[in-house]
């Protein structure tokens, strides 16, 4: 009993050395916690991998060959480490023979993608801006529609993965957001996606996943980081600060777009079995004896473009991207324009919110659907756009919708939670 009454005594005679102590021990704890439920995670994906690996395959088929554009510059230099403890392991345990190209600065990955050869699987390890610069330089290739078949995996290894949500069941621990995108990969469920084609008067066509994003809100948000200082006050102050140096804060644009397309129906995942012997000699008999009447070739009618002009806080062109699985009649881009009514109280209410979800719009705003639209600027109009996250300077540009034209991988668990969304 001395020896207790004489600790608790030294405890209070040195209480702050006993408080470093204790926030130190804590610290301590809560890290090698974090580390071990980190090890845990890995244990069971790799068991997952390895049942993949154990399949057996035929004399003459050869191993899934994968080809993995890694961006190390991500996640502030730590993606390479990143997907090598995480995600590397699993392919191989899976048995798939990866070939790893890093890219060493901005705009490699579209390059890259010209001299790529063919592959099974098509992995982009990085963040928006890698995803966006693979998905550009795959659709500048002359035979896009042959390398469009491959299927894409996308693992979350950047500061935004603004495509994870639709993908992937997403969590706090980066760990469990890689090895289970690693996972989706190894299964093989895919679904289609949309993309558009964004093309300037003169430069090479951009492509986007997400969509176009321009106006006051995209250009506050490109500030925030400046106010780090003022911690969870920075983006109701970045948002105030940018009405005191400017009010109203009005983009003007003239837009013309074109009506939505029906969606044709989904293709079957297999060809149908090939009819027997007797059926197929009955068919030919029968076109050679009654041929089929050709019908007369279709007369394409020309565009019928419709105007619009917008008066709007912020403009952002879309994809349905967000709830892949969703079923719709029309395949179309969405145009959502903010109203111009704002008070600089509203105005910092929504900035907030879009923050944290560009894809918010109030209730007030404009929404049009279109297969594709002409955006055309005033003139000495400044400023940029955002394209899945990317910068790029303003300017006129047509946006087309490509339906369905990339196949991505999709985790089964997240496909049912997007399908009891819908229904």
């Amino acid at each position: 009993m001395a020896r207790v009454v004489k600790m608790f005594r030294t405890l209070r005679n040195n209480w702050k050395k006993s408080t470093f102590a204790v926030c130190v021990l804590s610290y301590g704890g809560h890290w090698l916690y974090g580390i071990h439920g980190d090890n845990v995670l890995r244990r069971e994906a790799c068991l997952i991998a390895r049942e993949f690996g154990r399949h057996q395959i035929g004399p003459q088929e050869s191993l899934r060959k994968a080809t993995v554009i890694l961006n190390p510059a991500a996640c502030s230099g730590k993606a390479n480490k990143l997907f090598e403890k995480n995600a590397a392991p699993l392919l191989h345990l899976a048995g798939v023979e990866i070939t790893i190209v890093k890219t060493d600065y901005e705009g490699q990955a579209k390059k890259l993608m010209e001299l790529m050869e063919h592959t099974d699987i098509l992995i982009v390890a990085g963040g928006d801006g890698t995803l966006q610069e693979v998905v550009t330089g795959l659709l500048r290739r002359p035979d896009q529609d042959t390398v469009c078949n491959t299927p894409i995996g996308f693992i979350p290894l950047g500061s935004h993965n603004s495509l994870s949500p639709s993908l992937h069941l997403l969590s706090d621990n980066k760990v469990k957001d890689i090895t289970s995108a690693t996972l989706s990969i190894l299964k093989g469920e895919t679904v289609p996606l949309d993309v558009l084609q964004i093309k300037g008067e003169k430069e090479q066509p951009v492509f986007a996943l997400t969509g176009l994003r321009w106006g006051a809100f995209r250009d506050v948000a490109a500030t925030i980081s400046k106010y780090w200082y003022l911690g969870p006050l920075k983006t109701s102050a970045a948002h105030w600060f940018s009405t005191l140096r400017e009010w109203p804060l009005v983009r003007e644009v003239s837009m013309s777009y074109l009506a939505p397309t029906l969606r044709p129906p989904d293709l079957p995942p297999q060809k149908p079995p090939r009819p027997n012997l007797l059926h197929r000699i009955i068919r030919r008999l029968q076109n050679r004896w009654n041929p089929p009447v050709e019908e007369p070739p279709k007369v394409e009618e020309p565009e019928q473009w419709k105007e619009e002009h917008l008066s709007t806080l912020e403009l952002f062109i879309h994809t349905h991207n967000k709830n892949p699985v969703e079923r719709r009649i029309n395949d179309s881009l969405v145009i959502c324009a903010e109203p111009d009514s704002f008070t600089v109280g509203e105005y910092i209410t929504v900035g907030s919110k879009k923050e944290e979800d560009p894809t918010v719009f109030t209730k007030d705003s404009t929404r049009l659907e279109a297969s594709a639209c002409q955006l055309q600027l005033p003139e000495g109009a400044a400023g940029f756009y955002n394209i899945d996250n990317e910068e790029y300077e303003a300017m006129p540009v047509e946006i087309r919708l490509l339906p369905r034209k990339l196949r991505f991988f999709i985790s089964a668990e997240r496909r049912e939670q997007l399908l009891a969304v819908t229904q």
